[in-house]
């Protein structure tokens, strides 16, 4: 699922991201890159033992909020897999070519294929 996340530079500082759906919960890093990469291990520690997965908002919910003013909005996909609980193994039969789809997918995702489908599946359970 896509969050906004707001990032802060000040003079003299690394980075700091805040994400507004998830109250309290934020992560920095020296670079930018550095700061975005560490999002997820900010939500694994946040959310530890709690079951339910936050829902994203617009980031027109919080553009004109006063405590992110002068940050840079960006939409982070967050992969709340981790609260699902213990994986269990499945087989599954799928056509050919529509696995050759998946495959392509879950790749360009950069995700395993069992991941691939249990995004999937989450969306669709979702609507």
């Amino acid at each position: 699922m896509y969050f906004p996340v707001v990032i802060h530079k000040d003079k003299d500082s690394g980075y700091g991201v805040t994400i507004p759906d998830i109250p309290g919960c934020f992560t920095a890093g020296d670079t930018l890159d550095e700061a975005l990469a560490n999002i997820r291990e900010a939500v694994e520690c946040h959310l530890e033992g709690e079951t339910e997965v936050p829902k994203p908002s617009g980031m027109e919910k919080y553009a004109r909020h006063p405590d992110y003013k002068g940050g840079i909005w960006v939409l982070v996909d967050i992969d709340f897999s981790f609260m699902s609980g213990k994986s269990v193994r499945i087989n599954i039969t799928v056509p050919e070519n529509l696995l050759r789809k998946i495959d392509k997918a879950a790749k360009k995702r950069g995700i395993p294929r069992s991941a691939f489908f249990v995004d999937s599946a989450c969306k669709v359970a979702e609507n």
